[in-house]
């Protein structure tokens, strides 16, 4: 990975520390047919316990109570931690979004190191033109990103949180449009166009965090 890239991607523990959440914590997407799935696949996992429960108890009919007590916290274990995982994924919705904004802001940094691998196996002509802009974009987002997730963190951590410090909403909007290319048509043109549009998005979450929980927002 080329030095100018190195560092830009938010890592999964990085998303953890900031958030508090593991992303793998949650389900993506929130959505009744998502929760209806994977309670299924826990259902299934609740079937093998059973049966590995009667399996054991024929082998070792002696530690009954035993093999009761190690099965019943197992199934219980996933049973909650389904439930939890439900609940929080109804309830931050917000926290997913922008989730998924960090997924496709590191894929596009993936996108260009792949790009930049080609390029120096000796294939010039994939060279991406106004590298420097893309870069700079992606380094705008990725402080817009942070400061989304840390300020998503604070509302959620705090609900009768009294959005004074309105700086928290600031984004670098501004900057990021005035960043243009001269070949938007190009496949090179087309990263940044992604990660400008990105940008756009990561606003508008920022926005509906602030009307949320503006001062007279429904704290209940």
């Amino acid at each position: 990975m080329r030095a100018d890239i190195q560092g830009l991607e938010i890592t999964i523990g990085e998303l953890k520390r900031l958030s508090g959440v593991a992303p793998d914590r949650t389900y993506r997407p929130p959505t009744a047919t998502k929760f209806v799935r994977e309670g299924l696949k826990t259902l299934g996992l609740i079937v093998l316990v059973l049966i590995s429960f009667f399996l054991l108890t024929e082998i070792f009919p002696s530690a009954y109570l035993f093999w009761i007590a190690i099965h019943l916290t197992a199934a219980g274990g996933l049973i909650f931690e389904d439930a939890w995982k439900i609940r929080r994924s109804r309830t931050n919705k917000h926290l997913i979004n922008l989730f998924d904004d960090v997924d496709r802001y590191n894929a596009i940094i993936k996108a260009i190191e792949i790009n930049d691998r080609i390029e120096d196996a000796g294939n010039q002509e994939v060279k991406i033109a106004d590298r420097s802009k893309v870069v700079r974009a992606l380094q705008l987002i990725r402080d817009d990103l942070v400061r989304a997730v840390k300020t998503e963190r604070i509302l959620r951590e705090n609900k009768k949180f009294v959005a004074a410090n309105t700086e928290l909403f600031a984004t670098n909007l501004t900057a990021l449009n005035g960043l243009q290319i001269s070949n938007r048509a190009s496949e090179r043109g087309r990263l940044l166009n992604e990660a400008l549009q990105l940008a756009l998005e990561v606003q508008a979450e920022m926005k509906k965090l602030q009307d949320r929980h503006a001062p007279n927002s429904d704290f209940s």
